[in-house]
């Protein structure tokens, strides 16, 4: 089971490679037909160049051998993906190359309303581009659910 001394676990460092095809095709699989995300010229123009959509730092696991998340005891048969943010302090674009460190931020509990008690694993991942500029943060929180209190 999951407890506080987990708390500042990282996981290995993961290379990702920003693609023109594959902001193309993740924009595609949103249905976002921006051209800011399709057509170089427009992106140069308006942005400075092509930029992928907010959400695609979502496509990290595409990259990760498995270990980039950092080993947090939890009974996956009662996993939920509980929330994702992220923080956005540079621009990512085509070209560039990113390394992101997940790190275990902040492990809670809570009573849940069917009874049990609900761990709450807080992940940060910290993105630098190939300058060692940080350039974005994912946090997301992993939420293994209780098991429900029999009844009498």
């Amino acid at each position: 089971m999951a407890d506080t001394s987990d708390i500042g676990r990282v996981g290995k460092p993961v290379v990702m490679k920003i693609e023109a095809g594959k902001i193309r095709e993740f924009a595609k699989s949103i249905k976002d037909p921006n051209p800011l995300y399709r057509d170089e010229a427009v992106a140069k123009a308006e942005i400075g160049g092509i930029m992928p959509p907010p959400t695609f730092l979502m496509t990290l696991a595409h990259w990760d051998d498995g270990d980039g998340q950092p080993r947090v005891p939890l009974d996956t048969r009662r996993i939920l993906h509980g929330e994702q943010e992220f923080e956005y302090f540079k621009p990512i674009y085509v070209g560039d190359t990113l390394t992101a460190v997940t790190k275990v931020a902040n492990i809670f509990e809570k009573t849940g309303g069917r009874g049990g008690t609900m761990k709450f694993v807080v992940m940060d991942t910290d993105f630098t581009n190939q300058k060692g500029e940080k350039v974005a943060v994912a946090h997301f929180t992993v939420i293994e659910t209780g098991q429900a209190v029999a009844s009498s």
